[in-house]
């Protein structure tokens, strides 16, 4: 019943990149309203803290951490995965949204896109397995969520 969703993940370490806002902040809440412990992992740490303040902390052993990733370093990533246990749980929301036509977009600003959004989930999602089979874990699951941002309708409109 409901009471087994609010505490299926009682003691569970989990990382949200892109914890600092948007999609990735609404699951570090969902996540922490099931008793996870959540790392909250952004690029901002303003950000990252602001979402860790306002987790809920009310269930058994229950603790948060703020943590600055830039997901498209490998040195970055590298350095948050060390740093904290292996976490059970790993969702990758870091994202940059695209607000630019596609007609005007600088080929350095799509670059970043993709090292952010694409190499980003890779490298994470890499580290992360690469740390749970290093430990024994004997499960582990990794979440890439995408965020669509619908242009192609203005696109459609008035771009030919």
């Amino acid at each position: 019943g409901s009471m087994t969703a609010a505490t299926r993940l009682i003691s569970r370490l989990t990382l949200v990149t892109g914890g600092g806002s948007g999609i990735g902040r609404a699951v570090c809440q969902r996540l922490a309203s099931e008793g996870a412990s959540v790392v909250v992992a952004d690029i901002s740490e303003e950000s990252a803290n602001e979402t860790m303040v306002g987790l809920q902390n009310e269930l058994r052993g229950q603790g948060h951490m703020a943590a600055v990733v830039d997901v498209s370093s490998k040195e970055s990533v590298k350095k948050l995965v060390t740093r904290i246990q292996p976490p059970s749980v790993c969702v990758n929301a870091a994202g940059i949204t695209q607000d630019h036509f596609l007609l005007n977009m600088e080929e350095d600003h799509f670059d970043r896109v993709i090292q952010v959004n694409l190499k980003g989930s890779f490298l994470i999602t890499q580290a992360v397995a690469q740390a749970l089979v290093a430990c024994g874990a004997p499960k582990g699951s990794i979440i890439t969520v995408g965020s669509i941002v619908g242009k192609v309708r203005e696109l459609q409109r008035d771009a030919f």
